[in-house]
């Protein structure tokens, strides 16, 4: 990625919806030193939710009097808004082919004419596409202009759903997890990424269909019941609590069995010990903050006690 922000030429970003594509465009955009240099724009339309008849008028900017309901004086559209700096255009695919057109001669004259005008307006925009259709298909189809994905394309990247990007997952949750922590005010959790390395197996036992965007919607949520909560622990059992859905990746040996949702978080000794001195011996109020219930923090403790005899 570091590798693509250094160069002006354009990207398309392609992979399932949810995938983060609008991140990695602004990643690429931060990461150039031209736009870092100069504090550049970094614009973003999505062309699949704006009407045809709207979506010429939003990127290419209309003359005074083009349209009934038109602005005084014209308007400045979002290739001129991006002038020195990126244009970001999300859902490529569902471009109209009459608007395909327009776009690659804008992608090759570098100028644009607004609605109704007839003067040139020349402009300096890097341009990063995404989609999450199959643009070979569409161009098969006749629904897609070969010269304009091939002059998109110059750079492609592929972004994998996260189901297939386990080691991507614990750090992107941290990171969501923060994040929505912050935006409620609440105060940073002391023990977050320990603790959210503890649910990796419960975390990576998920589809995740919505990709980052369901993770960070799921952050979002348990922000939330840790904000109500501040000394709750996010042990598997509070994950659970908070995203019942995560349930769908246990196995069903481990679904048949009797406080199935207990016997997952994998808490040592340790932990145990350590929050049990944090609540002076109050085993009601550890187990509350770890997640599970005083019969399965008793059964732990006694399973230890047995295994250190043994030993």
């Amino acid at each position: 990625m570091v590798l693509y922000a250094r160069s002006p030429a354009t990207v398309l970003i392609q992979g399932e919806t949810g995938t983060g594509k609008e991140l990695v465009a602004q990643a690429i955009h931060r990461e150039n030193p031209r736009m870092a240099a100069g504090n550049r724009p970094f614009v973003a339309v999505n062309c699949g939710a704006i009407a045809e008849s709207l979506l010429e008028s939003e990127l290419f900017g209309y003359e005074e009097g083009a349209f009934t309901g038109s602005r005084r004086g014209g308007h400045a559209g979002l290739f001129e808004a991006a002038h020195r700096g990126t244009l970001f255009l999300d859902e490529i695919g569902e471009m109209p082919l009459t608007l395909q057109t327009r776009l690659l001669r804008v992608l090759e004259e570098r100028e644009i004419v607004r609605v109704g005008g007839t003067r040139p307006i020349p402009v300096d925009v890097r341009i990063i596409s995404a989609t999450h259709c199959d643009l070979e298909q569409r161009i098969r189809a006749g629904r897609f202009r070969a010269d304009l994905f091939y002059r998109l394309a110059v750079l492609r990247l592929m972004l994998p759903p996260l189901r297939e990007r386990s080691d991507d997952l614990i750090p992107l949750a941290v990171w969501c997890l923060k994040n929505a922590l912050a935006a409620l005010g609440a105060r940073p959790h002391p023990n977050l990424q320990a603790e959210i390395n503890a649910c990796a197996p419960l975390l990576q036992s998920y589809g995740w269909p919505g990709n980052v965007r369901e993770l960070r919607n799921l952050m979002e949520r348990v922000a939330l019941f840790l904000a109500a909560e501040p000394l709750q622990a996010i042990s598997p059992g509070f994950m659970l609590k908070a995203a019942p859905e995560l349930m769908q990746g246990v196995t069903a040996e481990s679904a048949c069995a009797p406080l199935a949702a207990e016997k997952i978080p994998a808490t040592s000794t340790e932990n145990i010990s350590q929050t049990l001195a944090r609540f002076d011996g109050n085993r009601a109020a550890a187990a509350k903050h770890l997640g599970i219930s005083r019969t399965t923090l008793w059964r732990k403790l006694r399973q230890d006690r047995e295994q250190s005899v043994v030993r």
